[in-house]
């Protein structure tokens, strides 16, 4: 990881406190952290994670009272916030993740806290999944200085939440736009590294051609996603460079690609023939359903660790994702010029995820 440039008023130990720290981003920032011998980490789950290097502290986001019993005698001062609970209407969802922010924020009103970074997403300039891209969406590349849509969205109650508690609790802020996360986690609502890998490998073992589920326009259109690492980085550079606080920022690789050129790279790693668009999208949802006893059948086969496919595969997300029909790209010159100079290839970031899923019997 590279050494953020650390201002010399807070160069002593830290305490990070990782919400969520079972997903793809929070293990990520966990991994980053531990590199560093500068900071301490707890991470905040209802249960343990499972080779987690940071102190475990268990709570309820839900639950008031829980946060504040588990974080009485805690003293971060720095929190990453990861999480957000899918709910059936946005409405819904503003009132359950917004209270989880809350919650979380008066539990900890007692500790010292610098800085709280919040992830989002691009949904904030797409619109919340029950009017995904139907609105007036701004033209790409997305910028942080787009006004607010004209639609309910979580994302922007959250922020509305974070900059009321900053201004009574005095810690500064930073807010995250991630696009499609591509990072390490099993059993994550949305994570379509994995996804992709268990579509392939059941491709394979079914000898079938690696088919693309979405949309004409997100196969030929120009596009990005987000590694983990990349998103840790830039989390943790935000919360430790007080110039670049206070602020809401895009983070994406910072390349640029089709997904007609990146699928046949996916399916050359796993030894499968690429099958691109045609005529209409074919969703994930339609191409694997019932096939959980396969995939119980390749787990015994190659001594594989997880013989749950839905603990896998979201198949929803993924098709939500490339089923799109309109170009999704953000443009990352805000932080640029604030400083931040990490990039990341996306194909790179697919392989080395793959491989480390291999090297965990996840996939064969």
């Amino acid at each position: 990881m590279a050494t953020p440039a650390n201002d010399a008023a807070i160069s002593q130990k830290k305490i990070a406190l990782v919400v969520g720290a079972s997903g793809i981003a929070g293990s990520a920032i966990v991994e980053q952290l531990q590199q560093d011998k500068d900071w301490s980490v707890l991470g905040l789950s209802r249960h343990p994670v499972p080779g987690s290097a940071a102190r475990h502290i268990p709570a309820d986001l839900f639950s008031a009272e829980s946060l504040a019993t588990a974080l009485q005698d805690e003293k971060p001062t720095h929190v990453f916030f990861t999480a957000w609970s899918r709910q059936a209407t946005e409405q819904a969802n503003i009132e359950v993740n917004t209270a989880m922010l809350r919650n979380l924020l008066g539990a900890i009103e007692h500790a010292p806290v610098e800085h709280v970074a919040l992830m989002t997403g691009l949904k904030h300039y797409l619109g919340p999944f029950e009017s995904y891209g139907s609105g007036p969406i701004p033209e790409t590349p997305f910028r942080e200085e787009e006004p607010r849509l004209p639609a309910p969205n979580f994302y922007y109650a959250q922020e509305d939440e974070l900059w009321s508690a900053a201004g009574r609790q005095g810690f500064s802020w930073s807010v995250h736009r991630s696009h499609t996360v591509i990072g390490h986690a099993v059993g994550n609502a949305m994570n379509m590294g994995l996804t992709l890998a268990v579509q392939a490998s059941l491709c394979k073992e079914l000898g079938k051609p690696f088919v693309f589920p979405g949309s004409k326009e997100q196969w030929n259109g120009l596009t990005d996603m987000t590694d983990g690492k990349q998103l840790a980085e830039h989390m943790i550079w935000a919360s430790t460079t007080s110039s670049a606080a206070n602020q809401a920022y895009n983070v994406v690789n910072g390349d640029v690609f089709r997904w007609r050129w990146m699928w046949s790279r996916l399916a050359e790693y796993f030894g499968v023939e690429a099958e691109g668009f045609h005529e209409k999208p074919r969703p994930l949802e339609e191409q694997m359903v019932g096939l959980e006893k396969v995939w119980e059948g390749i787990t015994e086969k190659y001594g594989l660790a997880e013989p749950d496919l839905s603990r896998l595969a979201s198949w929803w997300h993924t098709d939500a994702d490339l089923g799109r029909k309109l170009e999704v790209l953000a443009d990352m010159g805000k932080s640029r010029l604030a400083g931040f100079a990490g990039y990341k290839r996306t194909d790179d970031s697919f392989i080395e995820l793959f491989d480390r899923y291999r090297a965990e019997k996840l996939i064969p």
